[in-house]
Order: structure tokens, then sequence, then C-alpha cells
């Protein structure tokens, strides 16, 4: 199976080994020009709790147009950069080709629908913790268990075939996946808990423990969390309130030292965020459904504030 990984930072970079470990032909697309040179010349170190292992095999490129076309499409760059990327990878997607999201966020489906059949995306999420501290090496924190799950936007032969074929690529990669029927309630799940956390982390300047650390941290998470639930509820018929209070001590044990994604965004690079596709995404599906939102919406705006004006915070000299 020919896979291209559009988008092979941290994440792509690791969801590609496993996949090169379970059989697949992989082409990396990235514009990070050291990291696609030095695993074009030497292959990847691939960092995991099995060990550490040097992967070859695997093709480089830093646009998609000249790759030729794929069995599957996976995306993994930034949610909010899918519209602005999707003409650029069209080349490399046929008629037959499967597109996968593995993005952040909710509503990652529907922007592929602008530009290939439902019957041929798939989407979904991985719970690994990843890292690229060197250019050619990647290291993959997983959580316990399945750490890999996506489903069809369109449940048909297509899709199914396709969703099993990477399962079990990924599976025997040694990435413990799950082909969902209905994938929705865990989309919501992650977006949910990565909403919390992960905003709250950014906005506070705290890593994960901390914050969880002291009851006001617990409580501003819970608040994002029940507005989150009462959305997914509605649109999904799945109450997810227990299980997301069952996320404190598992983020707690797994992510205390870690600074999220957008806390990296924010606090780190500076650079745009996918706070829409998580806080701003509670908040559009609630007020299509009428369901008040007013704590997600609030950290959107403060989120979206400090995005747009990095340039003029304070900076202690």
């Amino acid at each position: 199976m020919k896979i291209a990984m559009i988008g092979s930072g941290a994440a792509g970079s690791v969801f590609a080994s496993y996949l090169n470990k379970g059989g697949a032909e992989l082409w990396l697309v990235d514009r990070y020009k050291a990291h696609m040179d030095k695993v074009a010349e030497c292959g990847m170190t691939f960092l995991s709790p099995s060990g550490e292992e040097l992967l070859t095999g695997f093709h480089t490129a830093a646009s998609a147009e000249d790759i030729g076309v794929m069995d599957m499409v996976i995306l993994m760059v930034k949610a909010t950069q899918t519209d602005g990327i999707m003409p650029s990878v069209m080349p490399c997607i046929g008629r037959e080709t499967v597109v996968v999201s593995l993005q952040n966020g909710i509503g990652n489906d529907d922007v592929l629908k602008k530009y290939v059949p439902a019957d041929r995306i798939l989407y979904g999420f991985g719970t690994i913790g990843t890292e690229l501290p060197e250019p050619g090496k990647c290291v993959s924190k997983p959580e316990s268990g399945v750490i890999m799950r996506f489903g069809a936007a369109e449940n048909d032969p297509v899709s199914e075939k396709a969703g099993r074929a990477l399962e079990k690529c990924f599976c025997d990669g040694g990435c413990l996946t799950s082909f969902e029927k209905d994938i929705r309630p865990f989309v919501w799940k992650k977006a949910i808990s990565n909403s919390g956390y992960n905003t709250l982390s950014a906005l506070t300047r705290l890593r994960v423990g901390p914050m969880l650390d002291c009851e006001e941290g617990r409580q501003l998470i819970k608040s994002v969390w029940a507005e989150g639930c009462a959305v997914a509820k509605a649109l999904t018929g799945v109450d997810l309130w227990e299980e997301m209070l069952e996320e404190l001590p598992r983020l707690r044990e797994g992510f205390a030292k870690y600074y999220p994604s957008m806390a990296q965004d924010v606090l780190i690079n500076r650079r745009q965020t996918e706070v829409e596709l998580l806080n701003g995404a509670i908040v559009h599906y609630g007020r299509l459904l009428g369901i008040p939102t007013p704590v997600n919406e609030a950290l959107t705006l403060m989120i979206q504030t400090i995005q747009k004006n990095y340039d003029m915070q304070y900076c202690k000299q």
C-alpha cells in the first residue's frame, strides 16, 4: 500500500514509522528540508517504549505535487491549514485514493468533503505523545491500550475495506488500532479533552500537572468539558460526562510534565493554534443546536486575541 503522509513533523513521522514497520510504502511530505534530507539519506531513527530502531525505505518530498498517485493520503498538517494545502495535494489523489484525516479537532471530515467523495474519507486520531528532537529522529510516547482510532465519514464497502487495511497496517507496526463503525463519540471525546487541558495550559502558561493539582484548575477544565459534553450528546446521542471525569487521573499520570500542543504554539512558537477546531467548534455546534457555551467562547476569544498580537505581548527584558 502506497501512503503519503502530508505533514511529517513529530506526529506525522511517528505515525509514518508505525506504518513503515507494518509494511506500507511511505512518502513523507514536509517543507522541513533538514528532516526530509536526513530521512532520505539515513532513514528514520524511531524511539518508542520498545526501544530505538532505524527505519529505512521512506521516500521524501517537499510537496505532494510530483509524487504520483497514492493508494492513501494521510493529512497531518494543522487542521487550520487543510483548505490551504489541499489544492497542492490533489495531484496525488486519484479516483480510488482514500484520504485520511488524523488531525486534531472537530469537522475535519466536512472540510475534506469539499475535495473528495465522502465514501473515500476516513478520520480519527491517535493518543500518542510525539517529539521530533532533531532531523531524522522521532519519539513515540503512546498511552496504554488502543492508541489509534478512526472511522469512515460514510460507511460503505469502499471505506470499510480501506479502514480495515489501515487498521491492520498500524497494528502490524506495533500501534494498537481500532477501526470504529461510529467514530463520532471518540472524536468528540478527544476534542473535548483537548479543549480543556490543552487550551487552559496555553492560557495559564502551566504544564498539565500543576494545573490539575489545584482545585481551580480542575474546575476550569470541568466547565469546558461540561459544555462540550452537552453539545456532543445532542449530536451523537452519547453521554460522555462520566468518561471525561475518568480522564483526570489519566491526564495527571501521563501528561504532568507536558506542555500540550497549543501551549507550545502560544508560548514557544508563537503561531496559529487549532482553537477554532477545538473550543471554537464546541461553540459553533452549540450555536447550531441552541446550547449555551460561554466558557468555551471566552477561551476561544482569548486565544484568538493572543495569536493576533504576539508582537505586542509583554516580554521581560
